[in-house]
C-alpha cells in the first residue's frame, strides 16, 4: 500500500462543513491529505467536487456538469462581444506590423511533401502551446504514450540513429515516401524494430510530419501488418499534426479489435495536452466502462488536467489510484511535488519527497529542480542553494547537461556570480537549451547585454532558429519594457524566415502591457487569432484581462474573458478572479456571477468568496431600484 504520509494535519481546528466531512470519510490518507489545503475558504458542499466521478471503483456513467460546452457563449453584462472602440484589426502601423505579414505561415501537412522544410525542431509540439508552464510534462508524455517506463529508458538516449532514421534526416527536402522507396530498392528490410526506433527517433525531434509520413507508407505499401501500438502512435501524430478532430475521426476507422487501451489514452493525453477538460473526462470515463485496465499513465494524465485546471480534484484521482491498486511512478510524484510547490505548501512537499523515498524511490533531476524552484519562490534561500549543489554534483564539467536546469533558479536568488559561473562552462559549446536558460537568467538579472551575446551564441549553434528561441530574448525585453529593442527582434525573426507561433505572440503581447498600451496588445492577439498559426497562450489573454481588469474596465475585461471561452481557455479561477475584480473596481455589482461559476464547475476559494462578498455591496436594493 502506497499511502502519502498527511502533510500537517490540523482537522479539529478546522470548521468543516457536514458536505465536506461527508466526501472525506473513508478516504485514504493521500486523499485527505490533498484536499486539506483545498477545502480551505470552500463556500459550497464539496459533494460536487467528484460530480459522481468517484462513487464506486467504476465510474458513474451519468455525465459531469463539467460536460457543458466549452465553447458556450452567454451574454454579458456589458455586451463584450461589441467593438472595442472603433478599433480596426490591422491597426498596427508600428514596427510590430512584420508580425502581420510573415514571410510564411506553417500549413498543416495532408499528404506527400508538404511542410517538408522545417528544421528539426521548427514544428514546435502542439502540447507545447497548449499550457505556459507545463512543456516538460508534455514532453514527458512524448516519451512514455506509446510504450511503458521500461522502453522509454530504453530507447531515451540511444548511442547512435537508426540507419532509417540517418536516410530520412540526409534528405530532408524529400518526402519519406521518396526516402523509404528507395531505401527498399538498395535492399534493406523493413522490421517492426526498426520502424517504431525511427519513429520515436523522429519523434523527439520533434518531427512528427516525418513520422506521420513514415506510418502513412508502412501501411500504404504493406510492408507491416500494424498492430494496436501502430495505430494509437498514428492516431497521436495526426492530433499533432492535423489537430484533435482529425485524430478523432481516425479513430472511428480504426478495427474495433485494435481500439484498446492504449489507443484510447493516447487520445486522452492529446485532450488533456490541449487542456480539454470536458472531453479528458468523458474519455476518462469511456475507459473504465470499456472495463480496460486503468494504468497510472491514464491516471497521471488527469493529474496533469487537474493540477492545471482544479487541484482539488486531484485527490480524487489519487484515491481511485488507490481503490485499482494502481503504484505510482515516479512521475505521478513529480505532479504531486509541482501541485503542493504551486500551492506554497513547502511541508506537504517535502511529505511527498519523503514518501517517495520510503516507496525505495529516488528524487530525479526534475524533482530536485522543481524542489529548489518552489524553495526559491517560498524565500528559502539555503534550502534552494543546497538542492542546487546536489543537481550540480562534485564536477559541473561532467554533468553540464543539467546546467540549463540551474541557471535560472541562481539567476531568481539573485545569485549572479553562480550564474556567471556555470555559463562559464557552457559557452565555448553551449547547447541551444543552455544557451536559452542563459538568456532567461541574464534577463531575470537585468544584464541585458549578457542575455543578447546568450542569443548571439544560440543563433551561432542553431541552423534556423524557431520561434521559440526568439521569444526567450523577446520575454526578457517585454519584462524590462524595451518596447524599441522587442521591435527591432520581431524584424530580425520576420527576415529570418521564422514562423511566428503562440510564444512570440505571448511575448509580444506582455512587451505592450508592460510599455502601457493595452489595447495595441489586444490588436496584436486578435491579429494572433485571425492569422491561425495556433492557438495563443492563456497567459496571453490573462495579461490583457488583468490589465483591463485593473482599470475597472468592465467591457474589455468582459470581452477578453468572452475570447478566452471561444478559444477553449473555461472553467479556471483565475479567468473568474481577474473578471470579478473588474467589478469591484468599477463599484459596479456583478449580477448573476455566481451562477456563471456553477455553470462552469467553478467553485470559489478564499480569494474568490472574499471577492463575491465585495462585489455584492454594490448590489442595488429592490426598492432603490424601483424608486430609479
Amino acid at each position: 500500500m502506497w499511502a502519502v504520509r498527511r502533510a500537517s494535519i490540523h482537522l479539529r481546528n478546522r470548521g468543516l462543513s457536514l458536505g465536506t466531512a461527508r466526501i472525506w470519510c473513508g478516504k485514504s490518507e493521500i486523499a485527505r491529505w490533498c484536499l486539506e489545503n483545498y477545502n480551505a475558504g470552500i463556500t459550497k458542499p464539496q459533494e460536487q467536487l467528484c460530480d459522481g466521478l468517484l462513487s464506486s471503483t467504476r465510474f458513474n456513467k451519468s455525465k459531469s456538469s463539467c460536460s457543458k460546452s466549452q465553447r458556450e457563449v452567454r451574454t454579458f453584462s456589458s455586451q463584450a462581444g461589441a467593438s472595442n472602440s472603433g478599433q480596426e484589426d490591422d491597426d498596427l502601423e508600428d514596427g510590430f506590423s512584420e508580425l502581420g505579414k510573415p514571410s510564411y505561415v506553417a500549413q498543416e501537412a495532408t499528404s506527400g511533401d508538404e511542410s517538408e522544410s522545417e528544421s528539426e525542431d521548427d514544428l514546435i509540439s502542439r502540447s507545447e502551446l497548449s499550457e505556459e508552464e507545463d512543456v516538460a510534462e508534455d514532453v514527458q508524455n512524448e516519451l512514455e504514450v506509446l510504450g511503458t517506463e521500461t522502453d522509454v529508458e530504453e530507447k531515451k538516449s540511444p548511442k547512435t540513429i537508426s540507419a532509417m532514421t540517418k536516410a530520412i534526416l540526409d534528405a530532408p527536402t524529400s518526402s519519406v515516401s521518396t526516402v523509404m522507396d528507395k531505401w527498399v530498392e538498395e535492399g534493406n528490410e523493413v522490421t517492426q524494430n526498426e520502424v517504431s526506433l525511427t519513429t520515436f527517433q523522429l519523434r523527439i525531434r520533434r518531427l512528427f510530419i516525418k513520422a506521420l509520413q513514415l506510418s502513412e507508407w508502412v501501411e500504404s505499401t504493406k510492408r507491416l501488418e500494424f498492430n494496436e501500438v501502430n495505430y494509437a502512435s498514428r492516431l497521436d501524430l495526426i492530433a499533432k499534426v492535423r489537430g484533435i478532430s482529425k485524430a478523432e475521426e481516425y479513430l472511428k476507422q480504426i478495427p474495433k479489435s485494435f481500439r484498446g487501451e492504449i489507443v484510447y489514452r493516447t487520445l486522452l493525453a492529446n485532450y488533456v495536452s490541449c487542456t480539454n477538460v470536458k472531453k479528458s473526462e468523458e474519455l476518462f470515463n469511456k475507459i473504465k466502462e470499456l472495463e480496460f485496465p486503468m494504468t497510472c499513465f491514464t491516471c497521471n494524465q488527469m493529474l496533469i488536467l487537474y493540477k492545471r485546471v482544479d487541484k482539488k480534484k486531484v485527490a480524487d484521482v489519487l484515491l481511485l489510484m488507490e481503490k485499482e491498486n494502481i503504484k505510482p511512478t515516479i512521475f505521478t510524484y513529480q505532479i504531486l511535488v509541482d501541485v503542493k510547490g504551486q500551492s506554497n505548501d513547502i511541508i506537504g512537499m517535502e511529505q511527498i519527497v519523503e514518501t517517495l523515498k520510503a516507496e525505495g524511490l529516488e528524487p530525479n533531476t526534475r524533482i530536485q529542480s522543481s524542489l529548489a524552484r518552489y524553495y526559491a519562490i517560498g524565500g528559502l534561500k539555503d534550502k534552494a542553494e543546497a538542492i542546487l549543489k546536489e543537481i550540480e554534483g562534485d564536477d559541473i564539467k561532467i554533468r553540464r547537461w543539467v546546467c540549463h536546469l540551474l541557471l535560472p533558479i541562481y539567476a531568481s536568488l539573485g545569485r549572479e556570480d553562480e550564474v556567471e559561473r556555470i555559463w562559464k562552462v557552457c559557452e565555448p559549446y553551449p547547447q541551444s537549451k543552455q544557451c536559452m536558460a542563459a538568456i532567461e537568467a541574464w534577463g531575470q538579472l537585468k544584464r541585458i547585454e549578457n542575455a543578447e551575446a546568450a542569443f548571439d551564441k544560440l543563433l551561432e549553434r542553431v541552423k534556423k532558429p524557431n520561434s521559440s528561441h526568439f521569444a526567450a530574448l523577446m520575454k526578457v525585453y517585454a519584462n524590462n519594457n524595451m518596447l524599441t529593442k522587442g521591435k527591432d527582434l520581431v524584424k530580425r525573426m520576420v527576415e529570418s524566415g521564422c514562423r511566428v507561433g503562440p510564444l512570440t505572440w505571448d511575448a509580444v503581447v506582455k512587451l505592450y502591457v508592460g510599455a502601457g498600451e493595452v489595447e495595441k496588445a489586444e490588436s496584436i492577439l486578435e491579429k494572433a487569432i485571425k492569422q491561425k498559426t495556433g492557438r495563443p497562450l492563456f497567459s496571453s489573454y490573462l495579461t490583457i484581462m488583468e490589465k483591463y481588469s485593473r482599470r475597472g474596465d468592465i467591457h474589455s475585461t468582459e470581452k477578453i474573458f468572452l475570447m478566452m471561452r471561444q478559444a477553449g481557455y473555461t472553467g479556471r479561477l483565475r479567468q473568474y478572479q481577474s473578471l470579478l475584480q473588474a467589478y469591484i473596481n468599477a463599484k459596479a455589482p456583478a449580477y448573476g456571477f455566481s451562477d456563471r461559476m456553477k455553470a462552469d464547475n467553478i467553485f470559489p476559494n478564499k480569494t474568490l468568496a472574499n471577492q463575491l462578498a465585495r462585489a455584492d455591496a454594490f448590489r442595488k436594493s429592490a426598492l432603490k431600484e424601483l424608486l430609479e
